[in-house]
């Protein structure tokens, strides 16, 4: 072979292997200087056509709602590509054209990573600082955050906020190409396609869809108790539904509840409730049979309350959000203008009950109350939203343990129920038993005071004291002064000469149109065995018709060993 033929030979064969080589580069994330094993590392890839970015999970026994998600840039035509793979079946793709390189600021810092002199260039994003380091003698110009725009080179380093560190630590060839998914799928826009993700973690439990709370009129109820369906009891204040929830330990967990006028104009009080199937009576049988079905307790001055402690046959209602609502959300809007405000059209409940679901699993019955005396009432829908803690299976999750001791609020009001008023003359007393191997264990307590005129508990400080064990373990007031934040759901509020309005009044724990958050009490020095718990309130005296009540809930929280 003439010598010339080697030698084209030999560039022809440098230039395949050039060309179908590929740059990797490997990124970890540091803590403090450390590589930090509990987060994945990226993998940037270059093969002349494409750049690719896919986080590389360091645990690959990973839950099954884990997308399959990976960022492309077509060189050759311009494109940004963001592509998710959902339970390994449905794809879906934002197409787009490249990330701006324009918001970049640039300074005189060097820094040398893997042997090349970088250099420094910074953007501002959401109020983070974000530095870049990178190098113009190496291809692509690429990043782990191919969404943030590139500064003019291969990325190295990016520092979030001085603290959060992504740094390369090392750059490899390999003979692969870019790997592009056969097809992109459904293309969506950069806002459904980050819903989508999001979503795809999400566990819903759906409870109740616009359910009526009304009082006096017909209740039709299916025969069957066991079905699913919605039924409501107590002349149609009281709804209940028949779950599964799911066994999914390690998870938050959101209860969200939508609420909006149906015809009735007042603040009102409501309670989201469960009642588990074990076997021991409680509320169902009440709701069904009537309040006799219920054990009693008897104050000083003689009078009865039904179902209001824990016994050894009866569990009282597990309260999961004490809720209050706002005069005439949605229905009176267009009744009253006010300057400046606009009206919501329904307000929004959501809360964190994780400490309390994470003991239950299974069947349940979960209830809505809301009591009133209008035709019309309200509008409610509920659910509950399970959010994973971690993206890896874990091989040993928290079990929770729980034991609701007392929920003095008349569910049944509309068919009896009487009103805690007990605090005017005794002491809330409640005996229970802790088990043993179950530590950490704390009350979840929550407390709101009624009588809404000028001397009654609602508009009065009044201490709380909780006694176990002839011993107090804890004290407070419960107080909103925030009433007024929660305006723009209270059209039918009344207004005042002085340009306030009755919903913007503080309370004792509570506000129109607000949640009433439970107060946590550690008790640490609780053993196994059984305990007696007190709650004295000084409850204010009746004038004339009125009078005062205090609606107290407690639930014993622990996690077994």
């Amino acid at each position: 072979m003439k010598k010339s033929n080697i030698i084209l030979l030999v560039i022809f064969l440098i230039a395949t292997t050039t060309f179908s080589q590929t740059t990797k580069v490997v990124y970890h994330r540091y803590v403090n200087g450390e590589i930090d094993e509990n987060r994945p590392c990226f993998e940037l890839k270059y093969d002349g056509d494409f750049i690719s970015v896919e986080e590389q999970q360091l645990n690959q026994n990973l839950i099954s709602t884990v997308p399959e998600e990976m960022d492309f840039i077509d060189i050759k035509n311009k494109k940004y590509y963001s592509t998710a793979l959902l339970n390994a079946k449905k794809r879906f793709t934002v197409i787009s054209p490249l990330p701006v390189d324009t918001l970049f600021s640039y300074s005189d810092k060097t820094d040398t990573i893997l042997g090349y002199i970088c250099k420094h260039a910074k953007r501002v994003v959401f109020s983070n600082n974000i530095d870049f380091w990178f190098t113009d003698k190496v291809a692509p110009q690429g990043s782990p955050y191919l969404s943030l725009g590139n500064p003019g080179g291969l990325v190295l380093k990016i520092v979030i906020n001085g603290s959060s560190v992504i740094e390369a630590d090392k750059i490899v060839k390999e003979k692969e190409s870019v790997v592009i998914p056969k097809s992109w799928g459904d293309t969506v826009s950069r806002t459904e396609y980050r819903s989508l993700i999001k979503e795809n973690y999400i566990h819903r439990v759906s409870v109740f869809n616009d359910a009526q709370l009304s009082f006096g009129n017909e209740i039709h109820n299916p025969k069957n108790i066991d079905c699913d369906s919605i039924f409501h009891f107590s002349k149609g204040t009281v709804a209940i539904r028949k779950v599964t929830l799911p066994d999914l330990k390690d998870n938050t967990v959101f209860a969200e509840l939508t609420e909006k006028s149906n015809g009735d104009a007042y603040d009102r009080t409501g309670s989201v409730f469960i009642i588990p199937v074990n076997g021991k009576t409680n509320l169902i049988n009440a709701l069904r049979d009537g309040l006799d079905k219920l054990p009693i307790i008897t104050d000083n001055n003689g009078d009865e309350y039904q179902g209001i402690v824990k016994t050894d046959n009866y569990d009282p209602p597990t309260e999961l959000i004490r809720f209050f609502t706002p005069f005439g959300v949605g229905h009176f809007n267009e009744k009253r203008v006010v300057k400046n405000v606009v009206w919501e059209d329904e307000v929004v409940y959501k809360q964190d009950v994780t400490d309390i679901i994470s003991a239950l699993d299974g069947d349940v019955w979960i209830g809505v109350y809301i009591a009133n005396y209008d035709k019309g009432g309200h509008k409610v829908s509920m659910e509950l939203q399970y959010h994973p803690d971690n993206k890896e299976k874990q091989k040993e999750t928290k079990k929770m343990w729980s034991a609701t001791l007392f929920n003095t609020l008349n569910i049944m009001e509309m068919s009896g129920q009487e009103y805690s008023r007990l605090f005017g003359n005794d002491t809330l007393e409640v005996t229970f038993e802790v088990p043993e191997n179950i530590k950490d264990l704390q009350l979840r307590y929550i407390s709101t005071g009624h009588g809404g005129w000028g001397g009654g508990d609602e508009f009065n400080k009044k201490l709380n004291t909780i006694i176990i064990d002839n011993k107090v373990v804890y004290s407070f007031i419960p107080w909103r002064t925030d009433c007024a934040t929660f305006r723009k759901y209270n059209p039918a509020s009344g207004n005042f000469w002085n340009g306030i309005s009755s919903s913007d009044l503080s309370r004792s724990g509570w506000c129109p149109g607000s949640v009433s958050n439970p107060e946590y009490i550690i008790l640490n020095d609780l053993k196994p065995g059984k305990h007696t718990l007190k709650v004295v309130i000084p409850m204010g005296k009746p004038e004339g018709n009125s009078f005062s009540a205090w609606n107290v809930s407690g639930v014993i929280l622990g996690e077994m060993e």
